[in-house]
């Protein structure tokens, strides 16, 4: 009782926590960045140009249908770069975590220091974040030249909110890993959760061509969110209001989702 005591007396601030882990994940960045120049850089570019460019020439271009863009390329784009966010946070939580927690053991060398629970999950999210903003920055980068922004607010905003939602699935499937005693639940996962979301979630296609009922579960999904606020910014073609509800949204869900993520790993190392 006395160590756990002193123990919280010199708990370290959220910044102080991760702070010390800095070195840490600069070190698992420098071993794996080259394995993750494929999947999250190339492949990704590959496919706008497939879908938007090529595929893109044979749909015609109807700014009524195509929610205000002039082309399908235009549509395309900030939908999938919102897709990719969801997928790159979603490739963060899930094999990486339950590696730390069960195969490599690592979270619980660093809880034998005054990290708590707590600091761990301000880490490993935080270092999700830089992933979101190396990823998502050099896919808006390389897109510019192509005319997809409207506006220079509209490509901030819009990188903005591809941070968002890639955040807010970040700390739910975090959550989720922390639970799960066998990997084969990820398989659950992507099955069930990120392909239908990647496919019917408005990135592709208007949500509207699913039907009422299909548009209305569509709209109720924290990936249709995000891929409305980046191609609405993408294209300086906003709903105030529809992108204040969208941004109340992500934000409520990231902020849940952070104290889901914290007591999952706490019952899982601590209690």
């Amino acid at each position: 009782m006395a160590i756990l005591t002193a123990r919280a007396s010199h708990r370290l601030s959220v910044t102080q926590g991760i702070r010390r882990q800095v070195d840490y994940w600069k070190v698992v960045y420098q071993r794996t960045w080259r394995a993750t120049v494929v999947s999250s850089f190339l492949a990704p570019l590959l496919y706008v140009v497939a879908m938007g460019v090529l595929l893109g020439g044979f749909i015609q271009g109807d700014p009524d249908v195509l929610e205000g863009a002039s082309s399908y390329f235009e549509f395309v784009v900030p939908g999938l770069i919102a897709a990719h966010a969801m997928q790159t946070a979603v490739g963060e939580t899930t094999y990486p975590v339950m590696g730390m927690i069960k195969w490599q053991r690592i979270y619980d060398s660093m809880l034998a220091t005054p990290l708590t629970c707590r600091d761990l999950v301000a880490a490993h999210l935080s270092f999700v974040l830089f992933r979101l903003v190396t990823t998502c920055g050099v896919y808006a980068l390389v897109l510019a030249p192509f005319g997809v922004y409207a506006t220079l607010w509209g490509a901030i905003a819009a990188f903005a909110s591809q941070l968002l939602v890639g955040m807010a699935f970040a700390v739910w499937v975090y959550g989720y890993s922390t639970r799960l005693t066998s990997e084969e639940g990820f398989g659950v996962l992507y099955r069930l959760g990120v392909f239908p979301l990647f496919l019917f979630s408005g990135a592709f296609f208007p949500v509207s061509n699913l039907g009422d009922v299909g548009a209305f579960i569509a709209y109720c999904t924290p990936l249709w969110q995000g891929v409305n606020l980046s191609r609405m910014f993408t294209l300086d073609h906003v709903t105030w209001w529809v992108a204040a509800v969208n941004v109340t949204y992500l934000l409520v869900l990231t902020v849940v989702g952070w104290f889901w993520a914290v007591s999952g790993l706490e019952k899982r190392l601590v209690s």
